[in-house]
């Protein structure tokens, strides 16, 4: 089998082609939540503590000369980023969560009894058989 044969055959495997989509979906995701934190959350909770926009919150270490740029310390894209990640980690996990429930009752569900053997069957024929005699 060629190289790129094999190649195809690894990239149609369900499971890479179940990846990549959730990779893209989770992508999307997470600007979906950087958006929520950003434009919902951090302007109430910046109110609430003076005014204060958390993505502009930083300590500058050395201040602009000529025509190099100022060296900041951004520790408030770092706490915004941390949020994003809390609501990003609650939110697959209130996820994963109900999916496990959801397989719970799945397996409390009883299984249907396994259908006979063909040796089974056969023996039962035999019985039926003798007992009309």
């Amino acid at each position: 089998m060629g190289m790129m044969q094999e190649f195809k055959t690894f990239a149609m495997r369900g499971n890479v082609v179940d990846m990549a989509v959730g990779i893209i979906i989770g992508g999307a995701f997470g600007k979906i939540v950087s958006s929520l934190v950003s434009d919902v959350i951090m302007p109430p909770i910046g109110v609430l503590i003076g005014g204060i926009n958390f993505s502009s919150l930083a300590i500058t270490i050395k201040d602009a000369m000529g025509e190099s740029a100022a060296v900041t310390l951004n520790y408030g894209k770092f706490i915004q980023t941390i949020l994003d990640f809390i609501i990003i980690a609650f939110a697959i996990f209130m996820l994963i969560k109900g999916m496990n429930s959801l397989k719970r009752k799945e397996e409390e569900a009883p299984a249907p009894p396994p259908a006979p053997s063909k040796e089974e069957v056969l023996l039962t024929e035999i019985r039926d058989a003798i007992r009309q005699k």
